[in-house]
C-alpha cells in the first residue's frame, strides 16, 4: 500500500512516501481503507524522534483516518464493509489502509466528506476531552483558550458555542489570526506577542474576579500568569508544553483559592478508556456536526504526494484550522 515513509527522524526532508505493508485489523480492530487524514502538532514532533508510538501501534504518522471499512478483524460487530467511517487511532493514518479498534469509530454523517471527517478525531476529541470531560465547562462560565488559530483551538471555540453558547471565551492569538478566531465566536482577544503576561488584562474583563477554565498547550512560559488569571476553585488543564517543562509555583496561592491543575494527553490512554471518550463525543458533539453547527475549519488539503508542503506550512504556522492530508 502507498504510505508516508521516513528516513530517519528530523526535518521534513525525511519523509517520502513509499510502499509499506498493509496491516491486518487484529482482536476488536477494523482496517479502514483511508480517504483522508489531517496534520497534527504531534506529527511534527513525532517525525523529529520525540513522540514515538503507544507499543503496538503504527510507527507510520498520523493520529486520525476517515474513511471506509475495508475488514473487520475477529470478534468485530456492528459494523460493515462499505461503511463511512472515522476514527483515532495510535498511528498509521499517512497511510492507504489503517487499523482501528471498533470502539474508537463513529459514522461519518451524510453531510460531511471524508476531508471533513478527517479533521474531527483529534482535534474535536481532544477538546472535548479537556474542555467539557475534564474542564467541564459549564454555560455562563469564562473560559481562556490558548492558542487562537490552531486546530484544538478552533475546535475547542466551536464546541463551546455549539455546547455552551453563554460561556464567556477569552482567547490568546497572534494579531494575524485574531479576526478569523472573533469570527468563530471568541468574545475577547488577547494579541499574546504584546500581552505575554495576560494577568491584568484577563482580570480587568473578569471585574477581578478570573476564569472558570483555561485550556493550555503553552505550559512552563504561562503557568503563572495561567495561576493568576484563574478564579476561586478554577481549573488549568495543560495539554502541551511549547514552552519548557518546568516552572515554580505559588502553592499558597493555588491553596487558598482551590485551584486544580490536570494534566492531560489523549494518544497514550488505554484503548477502553479512547473508547469512552468516543462514546461520550458521539453522543454529545456528533449530532452539531451531522445538523452543520459544526463544520470543520479546512485551511487548506494536500495530495499524500505533497506531505512535505503540509508539514511545512504547520511548521511555519501559517494555518487557521486543519491541514488535510487527501489520500485517494
Amino acid at each position: 500500500m502507498k504510505a508516508v515513509l521516513m528516513e530517519g527522524f528530523g526535518g521534513v526532508e525525511v519523509l517520502k512516501v513509499g510502499e509499506a505493508e498493509r496491516p491486518v485489523p487484529g482482536e476488536g480492530q477494523v482496517l479502514i481503507r483511508v480517504h483522508a487524514t489531517s496534520i497534527n502538532r504531534p506529527d511534527l514532533v513525532q517525525r523529529e524522534g520525540k513522540y514515538p508510538p503507544p507499543p503496538g501501534d503504527s510507527e507510520i504518522l498520523g493520529l486520525e483516518v476517515a474513511g471506509e471499512v475495508e475488514e473487520l478483524g475477529p470478534g468485530v460487530s456492528g459494523w460493515r464493509k462499505g461503511q463511512r467511517v472515522m476514527s483515532l487511532v495510535g498511528g498509521g493514518g499517512y497511510a492507504e489502509y489503517a487499523v482501528a479498534y471498533a470502539s474508537h469509530l463513529m459514522e461519518i454523517p451524510e453531510s460531511m466528506s471524508f476531508e471533513e471527517a478527517a479533521c474531527v478525531n483529534e482535534s474535536y476529541i481532544t477538546a472535548f476531552l479537556n474542555v467539557f470531560m475534564i474542564g467541564e465547562l459549564q454555560d455562563r462560565q469564562t473560559a481562556i483558550l490558548h492558542g487562537g488559530g490552531g486546530g484544538v483551538n478552533t475546535a475547542a471555540i466551536q464546541l463551546a458555542r455549539a455546547l455552551t453558547p453563554n460561556a464567556r471565551l477569552i482567547v490568546t492569538a497572534s494579531p494575524e489570526k485574531m479576526g478569523r478566531v472573533k469570527e468563530i465566536g471568541a468574545d475577547f482577544l488577547i494579541n499574546f506577542r504584546e500581552t505575554p503576561d495576560f494577568t491584568e488584562v484577563v482580570k480587568e474583563y473578569t471585574s477581578k474576579k478570573g476564569v472558570d477554565l483555561i485550556l493550555d498547550h503553552v505550559g512552563a512560559k504561562y503557568l503563572a500568569p495561567n495561576m493568576n488569571s484563574l478564579a476561586y476553585k478554577g481549573r488549568l488543564v495543560i495539554i502541551g508544553v511549547t514552552s519548557g517543562i518546568k516552572a515554580e509555583l505559588n502553592l499558597a496561592l493555588m491553596m487558598v483559592k482551590r485551584q486544580q491543575i490536570i494534566g492531560s494527553v489523549l494518544r497514550s490512554r488505554p484503548v477502553s478508556e479512547k473508547g469512552e471518550i468516543v462514546a461520550e463525543f458521539t453522543r454529545r458533539a456528533l449530532p452539531k456536526f451531522a445538523d452543520r453547527t459544526i463544520v470543520p475549519i479546512i485551511e487548506k488539503v494536500f495530495p499524500i504526494d505533497r506531505v512535505v508542503d503540509a508539514h511545512r506550512m504547520m511548521e511555519e504556522d501559517k494555518h487557521f484550522g486543519k491541514i488535510v492530508l487527501k489520500i485517494r
